[in-house]
């Protein structure tokens, strides 16, 4: 499991080669990012944002964009479950994610770094298909915690897209899926002891395939919250009970309105945009007399 302080950042070289690898899924899924000016020149800072369908479907396009944008390669916390995962483990690794304790995000926040965390972590990864878009953070205050304690900046953020990729078919607590998750936990050993959000749901893309629908994905990055005036104030619960909540009603805020934006958007899937292409192009094309 990698280390903060033993962690070297991917060469340049690797970054172009995984952004290649990235390109036919940006042209899939046309990505939309706002407000990345709202970001720290440098850290440390708190990136607290919500976990989508099954997690990995857009957060690699936030590290990317984050890194070309603004020359920034955020790290991020992970559930310990990744690094149970042959092969996987070191793609996580190889992209700065750490086991997501405190002591680790403390560490990265005392090297000054810019932290991405989801507080709803594998719970909302594993959502039910009645709770689309619900923040799931309960009682958490870890994150709240941590940036208090650094006195770094909390910047909320939202994404919006890769839940209309998917129909979910069986939800991961359904009974019928009650061999998949003693499989899960066999391999998981202790790290699943307890937990009920370790079974992803089986879901749909395309017909009855796996593949995703062809969805744009939307992103915002919101006003920085100051935790200065909580300075010395971690070991409150009631002080960061309220940072937590600040930051859960920005998250949410961000969400609703990249909603209104997917709802109101004509070019959200690949078909829609070229129609609009053809059309523009028609109506620019001389009329033939």
């Amino acid at each position: 499991m990698a280390s903060p302080a033993a962690w070297t950042q991917p060469s340049e070289h690797l970054i172009r080669a995984a952004d290649l690898a990235l390109r036919p899924w940006r042209a899939w899924t046309s990505p939309v990012f706002h407000g990345l000016e709202n970001l720290p020149e440098s850290g440390p800072a708190l990136l607290v944002g919500n976990h989508t369908l099954y997690g990995v479907v857009d957060a690699p396009l936030i590290f990317f964009e984050i890194h070309r944008r603004r020359g920034v390669w955020v790290r991020s916390l992970a559930d310990h479950a990744h690094w149970r995962i042959p092969g996987w483990r070191r793609v996580m690794d190889l992209g700065g994610s750490v086991d997501g304790t405190r002591d680790n995000c403390r560490a990265l926040l005392n090297e000054g770094h810019m932290v991405v965390v989801f507080p709803g972590g594998a719970r909302e990864a594993t959502r039910a298909r009645h709770e689309c878009y619900q923040l799931q953070w309960e009682r958490r205050l870890g994150f709240a915690r941590l940036a208090v304690e650094a006195g770094c900046p909390i910047v909320p953020f939202g994404s919006v897209g890769a839940e209309e990729m998917f129909t979910t078919v069986l939800d991961s607590d359904s009974r019928l899926l009650a061999p998949a998750r003693a499989l899960t936990r066999s391999v998981l050993g202790d790290r699943a002891r307890g937990r009920d959000d370790i079974m992803m749901p089986l879901s749909r893309g395309i017909g009855p395939t796996l593949v995703p629908r062809p969805e744009r994905l939307y992103f915002r990055f919101g006003t920085p919250i100051d935790t200065a005036p909580w300075k010395g104030r971690e070991q409150d619960d009631l002080a960061v009970t309220e940072v937590r909540d600040l930051a859960r009603k920005s998250v949410q805020e961000i969400i609703d309105g990249l909603r209104e934006e997917q709802a109101a958007d004509r070019g959200r899937t690949p078909l829609r945009r070229l129609s609009r292409t053809i059309t523009r192009t028609a109506r620019a094309l001389p009329a033939v007399r």
